[in-house]
């Protein structure tokens, strides 16, 4: 007997969960449109450009559907040049394993974890960012097993940096049916995060959730650059020109398919100093004007976001809108953004 690890309760496994809170087929066709929208971007036959932006960790329903309600009604006015996909993360990783963990853990940061709570919040909250705003949202996948329990409503899938070196999280990958990103690990090195694309694209049999499993391969799985920290814990940026332009080169190089990057334009690259974001945005696009090549592989940007702008403790959390993990731009700078985004595209 292990007195170290109390099983509480048995959860509902994903396919109950589904049948009891179910989408709506006309949401499942307006996500199937979406995601062949995605397609066409990262495959090249569309140039558009997309912007996976939002709170760095959706901490409550209300703000995070107030936040994306605003971006439906830039969305609509930028159409024809850029894809939105609203950030949902409801997973939060921490590096020494203390903290908020994100919604799926505690549906109410002020109060204990619940995970059967948690999981109902983020299949909700998915559900009516769909129902309301139209948009089938990202997500980052921490925990690959918890995976199927929104594997019907996601647009968009990313793998963090502590994830990327990990076994499970690129096999599983090979079976998503959406755009998964590789974000580069936190150590900086290119290789891991190539090896765990060139994961992603194969077919694999694996063990998962009980089952053995065989996967396809995801053709659409992809990079994104998001900086990293020395041995001395000094942040580095990987989004400049000659980053970019190496990245197109390791790609060349690789045989990989549909060759694609995302850059995360806050964690390192910024320094978490999130105004930068706005700087780092405009000089990726920078750099795409000024080489084709670079162009071909930059796909869009990865912004953190949210009504207000910053960062406040969970203990206060009086201001509506406002992170309770790494700091955000504010809407109002925002919106200003994705235009400026807009005019030079």
């Amino acid at each position: 007997m292990n007195n170290n690890l109390e099983f509480k309760r048995k959860l509902p496994i994903p396919k109950e969960i589904k049948a009891e809170f179910p989408i709506a087929p006309a949401l499942a066709k307006k996500r199937e449109e979406q995601l062949l929208q995605m397609a066409d971007i990262f495959t090249g036959r569309s140039d558009k450009f997309i912007l996976i932006i939002g709170p760095c960790s959706a901490d409550s329903e209300a703000p995070v559907l107030d936040y994306i309600s605003r971006l439906r009604a830039v969305q609509d006015k930028v159409s024809d040049k850029i894809m939105i996909i609203p950030r949902i993360y409801t997973n939060k990783p921490r590096t020494t394993g203390e903290g908020y963990k994100g919604m799926l853990h505690q549906p109410n940061p002020n109060a204990a974890p619940d995970m059967l709570r948690g999981i109902l919040a983020i299949r909700s909250l998915h559900i009516k960012a769909m129902e309301q705003c139209g948009f089938c949202c990202a997500d980052e996948m921490l925990y690959p097993e918890n995976y199927r329990y929104l594997s019907d409503v996601l647009g968009y899938v990313a793998v963090g940096a502590r994830s990327t070196e990990n076994q499970q999280h690129r096999l599983t990958a090979s079976g998503i049916d959406v755009p998964v990103g590789m974000k580069n690990p936190t150590g900086g090195d290119i290789s891991v995060m190539m090896n765990a694309i060139k994961a992603g694209q194969s077919s694999h049999t694996f063990l998962y959730r009980g089952w053995e499993v065989e996967s396809k391969g995801n053709p659409l799985c992809h990079a994104i650059l998001r900086g990293y920290v020395d041995a001395q814990g000094k942040s580095h940026p990987n989004y400049h020109f000659e980053d970019l332009y190496d990245l197109y080169l390791t790609y060349e190089k690789s045989g990989l398919k549909n060759p694609a990057v995302i850059v995360d334009t806050n964690h390192a690259n910024s320094g978490k100093k999130y105004l930068e974001q706005i700087r780092i945005a405009k000089e990726v696009l920078h750099s795409c004007r000024y080489s084709p090549e670079v162009r071909s592989i930059v796909k869009g940007l990865m912004i953190e976001s949210y009504i207000e702008d910053g960062t406040q403790k969970i203990s206060d959390c009086e201001v509506y809108g406002r992170s309770i993990t790494d700091p955000c731009l504010g809407w109002e700078k925002t919106e200003r953004l994705i235009y400026d985004i807009a005019d030079v595209l």
